[in-house]
């Protein structure tokens, strides 16, 4: 299997900056880790979109994309659980 691009949107740039340093570094290799399964045991597909999926990270939530034509992963969101859901 190939490996993935990972993009950002730039929004998670905001998004990081307003968790602590710790974390972000939890949730950074996580999301490297997509690079090589986009499709880890964790993910999950959102009901509420088409391409959409998620990873926990402790308390936050990872919101991306797979294209899997082009092998890009695209990171949308990196939020706390209780306000991940309400803008998608």
């Amino acid at each position: 299997m190939d490996s993935y691009e990972i993009r950002w949107k730039h929004s998670v740039e905001k998004d990081l900056k307003e968790i602590s340093p710790k974390e972000v570094r939890r949730i950074l290799k996580s999301i490297n880790s997509l690079a090589n399964n986009p499709f880890p045991l964790q993910a999950k597909k959102l009901r509420t979109t088409e391409r959409l999926y998620r990873i926990r990270v402790g308390d936050y939530r990872v919101i991306y994309e797979v294209d899997k034509e082009m092998n890009v992963i695209t990171i949308y969101y990196v939020r706390h659980q209780k306000d991940v859901y309400r803008k998608i």
